[in-house]
């Protein structure tokens, strides 16, 4: 028989079931088992009973002279017998207010009936005489106190149904206040069955009528410094005195990411290609196959064929392929995630800066590097980093990356420093400076609006370091003019337009674009702006190479590679107070999506096998950097 609620509703969900699905989420979670069955009861029938052991207080807050400032909630336990430990009925379910995602918040605000109310009350934010335009405003600022976090899929493979949801819960579970030392556990709960989110709360320690409930804001954090940081949404402090200087991590931060990847053996050589027959090649990219029409090359459908392996997944044994296929190349270095991770690319290319440039505070790494610091390894450097640049008045909007996706995904943009500390719940980010003065061009049809643009590097060997740079760039445009507010609008802030089949997706091929942008700037001629990117990517791949693995990507006789480098255009000015553009590098592309390079420029593919595997660059669009 199937178990039934306390209202003897029936359920289809056996307890059986339930504990077979569930486990590893109670588990992770750190429910304890007297409570499994009682949670499993409750959350079937839908039961919110938490009102019967606990009430939701009110106090006022007075000034030294007697009068009110403020109010401050909290919830208590009103039930005569209190809440113990060890009773497997108390396990109390909490209703989420608002679920959504960062970018979707002030439309729900602006269209969901009694949302806005709702969530102004929830947070003690008056309304009175004030525009809907400014409540939603201190809205989206205060619902960092409040905001939780979960995602269902896989956060590190990138997968787009991973991206984080952020949800508040009801005004009972928003109540509950912090405390270092908590008297009750609240966790985020997946009901499979119902397809439905709740929390959950259940005590840690037997609590006696009238004892506040509490829970830990920042669990699983022990270091004092970075609690000091998690915790500034709800305790600001002056962390102005933590050293903001950033150092070269250890080695075991670049091994992180070295999972079963091997090197090659130490005698291996460059693999000799045939010159009695064509050079067999076996890719994974259809497109770019379809494309390869040199007669010198041959696509094959068999790898133990090939001559040349171009894959689409990451190739880790580089010692076996050394070992058994010493004459064969393939598309990928060993280490190369040390420039296309984004908290590691931030790291290699600090390496970059000259000696004047570590000398300077507020600004330490190259001048085409974005200040960026490691949500996950160096928050309590970036909060101090962030409040000097504050006490000094500079600009202090960043944008917030994971370290590990592409396409704009999950990339929020902010000046408020307890909306970073909170974005760094929700997966492993890195915080960069925002470019907030862009160099914008001219659409006739929109206006000003920002772009970025594209370079494909081809990395040919690194000791000698030999790299190449595509001629022909990539552009992309957003599609409304730039302002520094709404940072949520997508169009507005972001370029990354080809993924979504209902955007307005503007095309400028590139020799259009620089007589255009001549125009526009005549006194910042582009060929002057492609010379400073050229030395930028220079500068980086020496970087990159300059120290033994893991550290850095090491010779690999066999490896050939291709990147796309995205980069803007910041407005900057020097000590004569003269404004130039700054080329400033966003991130590094592994396996870079070349449809366009193809669909626009037949002779792409052909330019990019002829240069890496032939060292034939006549009449290509290379340029030896």
């Amino acid at each position: 028989m199937p178990v039934t609620s306390t209202e003897e509703k029936p359920i289809e969900l056996t307890l059986e079931d339930f504990i077979k699905t569930h486990e590893p989420q109670l588990r992770t979670s750190g429910v304890p088992e007297h409570l499994w069955k009682s949670l499993f009861i409750k959350l079937a029938g839908q039961v919110y009973d938490a009102g019967s052991s606990f009430q939701i207080l009110c106090e006022e807050i007075e000034d030294e002279d007697g009068d009110i400032v403020g109010q401050k909630w909290k919830v208590v336990v009103i039930n005569d017998n209190g809440v113990q430990l060890s009773d497997h009925n108390n396990i109390f379910l909490i209703d989420h207010a608002w679920t959504f995602r960062v970018p979707e918040a002030r439309g729900y605000l602006e269209k969901v009936p009694g949302l806005m109310d709702r969530m102004a009350n929830l947070m003690d934010i008056e309304q009175e005489d004030k525009d809907t335009e400014v409540i939603i405003e201190e809205i989206l600022k205060e619902m960092w106190r409040f905001n939780q976090t979960f995602s269902f899929g896989h956060y590190e493979f990138g997968a787009e149904e991973s991206l984080p949801f952020w949800y508040i819960m009801d005004e009972f579970g928003s109540r509950v206040q912090h405390a270092d030392k908590p008297t009750f556990k609240m966790e985020p709960f997946y009901f499979c069955q119902q397809q439905m989110a709740y929390t959950i709360m259940w005590p840690l320690c037997d609590c006696e009528k009238g004892d506040e409930v509490t829970r830990n804001y920042v669990e699983n954090t022990s270091d004092p410094l970075v609690r000091q940081a998690k915790l500034l949404p709800w305790k600001p402090s002056d962390m102005t005195d933590v050293d903001c200087t950033q150092e070269e991590p250890d080695e075991a931060f670049f091994m992180s990411n070295r999972v079963n990847e091997s090197l090659p053996i130490p005698s291996a050589k460059s693999p000799t290609l045939p010159e009695d027959r064509s050079i067999k090649v076996f890719m994974q990219y259809p497109n770019l196959a379809k494309h390869l029409t040199d007669p010198r090359f041959e696509i094959v459908d068999d790898q133990v064929e090939a001559d040349i392996l171009w894959l689409n997944k990451h190739f880790k044994d580089f010692k076996g392929l050394s070992e058994e296929k010493p004459n064969v190349f393939i598309n990928q270095f060993p280490l190369e995630f040390i420039i296309t991770v984004k908290d590691m690319l931030a790291v290699v290319s600090r390496r970059a800066a000259t000696e004047q440039e570590k000398t300077q505070k507020m600004s330490p790494g190259p001048k085409w590097l974005p200040v960026t610091y490691n949500l996950v390894t160096e928050l309590p450097k970036f909060v101090s980093y962030y409040q000097q640049r504050e006490a000094l008045g500079l600009d202090n909007h960043w944008i917030c990356k994971p370290w590990n996706l592409a396409r704009s995904m999950d990339m929020h943009i902010t000046k408020d420093i307890s909306t970073i500390a909170r974005l760094a719940d929700s997966g492993p980010k890195v915080v960069c400076k925002y470019i907030h003065n862009p160099v914008l061009f001219n659409r006739q049809d929109i206006g000003n609006v920002k772009f970025d643009f594209r370079y494909m590097v081809l990395l040919a060997d690194v000791k000698p370091l030999k790299i190449y740079a595509y001629d022909v760039f990539w552009l992309r445009f957003a599609n409304r003019p730039y302002s520094l507010d709404h940072f949520e609008e997508y169009e507005k802030h972001f370029t990354v337009m080809n993924y979504d089949e209902n955007v307005v997706l503007k095309q400028v091929h590139y020799d259009e674009f620089i007589p255009m942008f001549n125009e526009q700037y005549p006194d910042h001629p582009w060929a002057d702006i492609e010379q400073e990117v050229f030395q930028m990517i220079r500068e980086l791949f020496t970087a990159a190479t300059s120290l033994p693995p893991p550290r850095g990507i090491p010779p690999s006789p066999q490896s050939r590679s291709k990147y796309a480098l995205d980069l803007m255009l910041s407005w900057e000015t020097n000590e004569k107070g003269e404004r130039y553009m700054q080329p400033q590098i966003c991130e590094v592309n592994y396996s870079p999506d070349c449809d366009r390079a193809c669909k626009y420029h037949p002779f792409y593919v052909n330019d990019v096998f002829s240069t890496l595997f032939l060292d034939d660059i006549q009449d290509k669009h290379v340029t030896l950097l």
